[in-house]
């Protein structure tokens, strides 16, 4: 790309011309430089998990709840009459020492509402040992 500067538009004048070749080809080789030498960055997150050794549990150590898919939360295969029950119940497992195992058991139907609430109950009584079991559910 070249511009005539002047009066006449011919060719007798000079030509402020920059070649820009050599300017493309740098940046084309650079360009590539990076391309090569950055690692490919991959979308995972490396996290070192917990091996799978786990102590014998006593079985009485352990308490089952579950969340229904209506709803309905299961103490160790008894339904629950309500919040203040749950209350008790989580409450009375709180103050045990060693304080028990709560597997919690969602069903993959229940209400998100229903699963929070009861999750967060625990806690803010103070039960500190809660595993999710039954996972496999959930893969499709």
């Amino acid at each position: 790309m070249s511009m005539t500067v002047g009066p006449g538009g011919g060719t007798s004048g000079v030509l402020c011309d920059m070649n820009t070749t050599p300017l493309i080809d740098v940046m084309l080789v650079l360009l590539v430089m990076f391309i090569v030498t950055i690692p490919i960055q991959t979308h995972a997150v490396k996290i070192d998990l917990p091996q799978a050794i786990t102590p014998a549990v006593d079985v009485r150590d352990v308490v089952n709840l579950k969340v229904d898919f209506d709803g309905t939360v299961i103490w160790n295969g008894t339904p629950v009459q309500g919040r203040a029950q749950l209350d008790r119940y989580l409450l009375d497992a709180a103050a045990k020492i060693p304080q028990p195992e709560v597997h919690f058991r969602p069903n993959r139907l229940a209400k998100y509402d229903t699963v929070a609430r009861t999750l967060a109950d625990a806690q803010r009584l103070g039960v500190t040992r809660i595993g999710f079991v039954g996972n496999e559910q959930y893969i499709e």
